[in-house]
């Protein structure tokens, strides 16, 4: 293969990459880098052997076993993969090791070129705490809080708790200092319940990351969740790519997410990029990052978090601005400073994505499992979609049980809703429960329609759960299946008649024996 010609100069040309990560992020930056010129290498676990990241790699590297603690989490274990085939770099993709700063410095030891932010800036914004302090230091606003301080004996921290939370006022909030994803994290409306949901923090937060460091800030409630994406080079240039609203959250987990938010104004939009350009510089940051900010009702808005790797809502980025963060990330990793500017840079219509979960939203979004006998996603103009999956897969809970991120583009909001809905209309899985009725009962609603999407969309507009019986997206997904089930019967019948040639792998013939 012919060298690209941007890596011609390259300070560190970058030819091989070794993804350490599964799924539908694995397969995401495996084809940009196909793309580049450069070979994607995947690693596998036993239980992956066969999945659409390895099949679509230009090379596979297993790593014996099942659990993640031997496979996507053994550090040692990547990197001697990605020593063994020659890979030049490793992109951590989301999740799993991407931001653990010792995964990044043992990678660079290793003599290995790491996609991602120093492991400094990993440190300084992988902690709460002191990504507050640093964002104080950079006059960045940030949510009015306190830090507790744990004494020697209970009464010296019950004390310290006490007095934080008089200070910050109720209802506030709990936080895990370590922590993310909603874990570590509790709701407190009266002093009686402080001491109780504090300890209930602490356990969480060590359970899950180790640390059961806790802090305490303001609950900014009716608040927009949004944050802006960044890009930074080695060369002393950071720019933001504008905001991605992400308010329409369950257990502080993303649903809906699109870009531009529809209700900031240019100034209060460049006032938010500026201040996340200001964050990034702090810690001299390189790479795609998020800073994530909480949109009171009054206009104010307040530092929230950075996330010092690639999001998973990435992609309505890409569709507004016409960027390809993977490939810039890859750019800046091999030393090469960004080809644009902030002034280069505009929002190109509207872009939207939702993720879509193997889960029942009727029994309290509970994972789902099942195989994939039917999975037929939508076409058409404007329509992307993320995923790691195919028909015949196996939707399984022992991974995230999102499927895939569907995402579309249009010249406006109201377009790009309207796509949304007709995409969803016609994405059909079946063998496995879904999220699909509950995603377009979304785009139906009222409220999201005129932007009226806070973090409590879901606890307002669905206070009882969602029920399929009275959705009226029900008709429309199996309205869609039924068409699909139809045109697949009647293969199934012409191919008995022209000789019984209908493979075991057939949709029909699955979904026949499951649901006779």
């Amino acid at each position: 293969m012919a060298e690209p010609e941007w890596m011609k100069s390259a300070p560190t040309p970058i030819s091989s990459v070794l993804v350490a990560n599964r799924g539908e992020i694995a397969c995401r930056i495996i084809r940009a880098c196909q793309e580049m010129g450069i070979e994607g290498i995947a690693i596998q676990s036993d239980s992956d052997t066969g999945s659409l990241h390895s099949e679509m790699a230009d090379r596979v590297v297993n790593l014996p076993g099942t659990s993640l603690a031997d496979t996507y989490l053994n550090s040692d274990a990547i990197i001697e993969a990605a020593k063994s085939c020659g890979a030049d770099a490793i992109h951590p993709g989301y999740g799993f090791l991407s931001e653990r700063a010792d995964f990044a410095k043992s990678v660079t030891s290793a003599g290995l070129i790491w996609i991602g932010p120093s492991p400094d800036a990993i440190n300084s914004m992988g902690d709460k705490v002191t990504a507050r302090r640093h964002m104080e230091d950079a006059s960045v606003p940030v949510i009015p809080g306190r830090e507790i301080l744990v004494g020697g004996d209970e009464n010296t921290t019950i004390d310290s708790l006490v007095d934080a939370a008089t200070s910050v006022g109720y209802p506030l909030l709990l936080k895990a200092s370590a922590g993310g994803g909603g874990k570590g994290m509790r709701v407190v409306r009266e002093p009686k319940r402080l001491q109780q949901e504090f300890a209930a923090a602490q356990r969480e937060a060590e359970t899950a990351f180790g640390d059961g460091t806790v802090y305490i800030e303001r609950l900014l409630e009716n608040s927009r969740h949004i944050e802006v994406q960044i890009l930074a080079d080695n060369h002393g240039n950071t720019l933001h790519l504008f905001e991605r609203e992400c308010s329409i959250q369950r257990r502080h987990q993303k649903v809906v997410e699109e870009a531009p938010s529809p209700v900031l104004d240019p100034k209060t939009r460049d006032a938010m990029g500026a201040a996340a350009v200001s964050a990034a510089q702090a810690v001299s940051y390189s790479g795609a990052g998020t800073v994530e900010f909480l949109l009171s009702p009054d206009g104010s808005f307040y530092f929230l978090e950075m996330n010092t790797r690639l999001q998973v809502e990435h992609p309505v980025t890409e569709c507004i601005s016409g960027i390809d963060l993977v490939e810039q990330q890859i750019r800046v990793a091999s030393g090469l400073p960004l080809p644009f500017t902030q002034t280069d840079l505009s929002i190109r219509g509207h872009a939207i994505e939702v993720r879509i979960y193997a889960e029942d939203p009727s029994l309290g979004f509970l994972p789902a499992t099942g195989p994939l006998a039917v999975f037929r996603p939508p076409e058409g103009p404007g329509v992307r979609l993320d995923t790691g999956v195919r028909q015949g897969d196996e939707a399984r809970i022992d991974f995230d049980p999102m499927l895939a991120k569907l995402i579309v583009h249009g010249s406006s909001r109201d377009q790009a809703i309207r796509r949304m809905e007709r995409a969803l209309q016609s994405f059909v899985i079946l063998g496995a429960t879904t999220n699909v009725g509950f995603l377009i009962d979304i785009m139906r609603h009222e409220s999201y329609i005129a932007g009226e999407t806070t973090t409590n969309f879901i606890d307002i507009h669905f206070p009882d759960g969602w029920n399929s019986k009275m959705s009226n997206s029900t008709a429309a997904v199996l309205a869609a299946s039924a068409e699909f089930m139809g045109l697949h019967r009647n293969h199934a019948k012409s191919s008995m008649e022209d000789g019984g040639r209908t493979t075991s792998n057939d949709p029909f013939l699955l979904l026949s024996r499951r649901f006779p």
